[in-house]
């Protein structure tokens, strides 16, 4: 991996075919914002299409994406996947419509920045890129929760990008080439979690190709605001974890014991709390730091559980073609 400074004058003239796959689930609230980032690519309009794939909504995202394509024929389309409950089976159908020689995506609680396409697509004008891992950076929140996930940088690629058996980049920033799909398969259409390592790894493996991280292709995402939407989150980590492990054998993550929690807890109560409680009298320490060791050891908890309670779907080994 390498973030390589390409000469600006060869990707001024590198604009290939872009098709920026976005699935969407219950996004109606998300669709004004996420349409306006889209429009506000610096990338060549005539060299992009978005496919927005509704992924059988209960509100009202499929009408307002049919609304939205008819009022951009020649920049937006719409899509919808019904038969399978799965973003990643919406992402294929995405896929299998696009046009582009480079296959973009991000969600639909996501925010693009004006170069992100730009910056995202620069470094497959070396022809040995296959994946190129885009940066996901916090939209601006000032919740307990979102203050310390931004401070975590939770959701960072760079978490993604150092994995001991096999970098990775998470579907929310991400472009593949479409030879490299053609060759490895597509998304894994029945996995709930985890299905971007897999497709990176299936790549990688191959040696279809390198996977290249763009610091400069920049989408923001919205962190969690809610203790139940975070050890969702964490769970859903867990979960991720433990198909990965039995899709490739990875070493599953240790458990916390009892006797760690409860030294953990110990410490935070007898040194951390009161020299951190001293520290916010003065000015010098937030909620945030004063909280910080129970709420990680809560999502510790919920990423553990999410790994013991995982079990792979029967169907999760399936790889659809284009």
């Amino acid at each position: 991996m390498n973030d390589d400074l390409v000469n600006t004058v060869t990707t001024d003239a590198f604009l290939p075919k872009v098709s920026v796959v976005i699935p969407i689930y219950n996004g109606a609230a998300d669709l004004p914002e996420l349409i306006d980032c889209l429009l506000a690519q610096t990338y060549p309009k005539q060299q992009v299409e978005y496919l927005l794939v509704d992924n059988n909504s209960s509100d009202r995202t499929d009408v307002l994406l049919q609304k939205t394509a008819e009022n951009y024929p020649s920049l937006i389309r719409a899509f919808s996947e019904k038969q399978i409950q799965s973003s990643y089976a919406a992402r294929n159908t995405g896929i299998r419509a696009a046009s582009g020689e480079i296959v973009a995506f991000t969600d639909a609680d996501c925010r693009p920045r004006p170069q992100w396409l730009h910056a995202l697509i620069a470094p497959f004008v070396n022809p040995d890129v296959a994946i190129v891992a885009g940066e996901i950076t916090a939209l601006p929140g000032k919740s307990l929760l979102e203050v310390f996930a931004e401070r975590q940088e939770t959701l960072s690629q760079k978490h993604t990008l150092a994995h001991k058996f096999c970098p990775y980049g998470q579907t929310a920033n991400l472009a593949i080439r479409r030879q490299a799909l053609e060759k490895a398969g597509l998304f894994r259409p029945y996995l709930t979690t985890g299905g971007d390592a897999d497709i990176c790894w299936r790549i990688q493996l191959k040696n279809i190709g390198r996977l290249e991280f763009a610091s400069g292709a920049i989408v923001q995402h919205r962190h969690r605001t809610t203790l139940r939407e975070l050890q969702s989150q964490w769970h859903r980590y867990g979960r991720s974890h433990r198909y990965l492990h039995e899709l490739y054998g990875i070493e599953l993550m240790p458990d916390m014991t009892l006797k760690e929690y409860g030294y953990r807890l110990a410490r935070w109560l007898l040194k951390e709390l009161p020299r951190d409680s001293f520290k916010a009298l003065v000015g010098k320490a937030s909620l945030v730091d004063l909280l910080s060791t129970p709420i990680g050891l809560l999502t510790a908890k919920a990423r553990a559980a999410g790994q013991r309670e995982a079990k792979l779907p029967e169907k999760a080994t399936i790889v659809e073609n284009i």
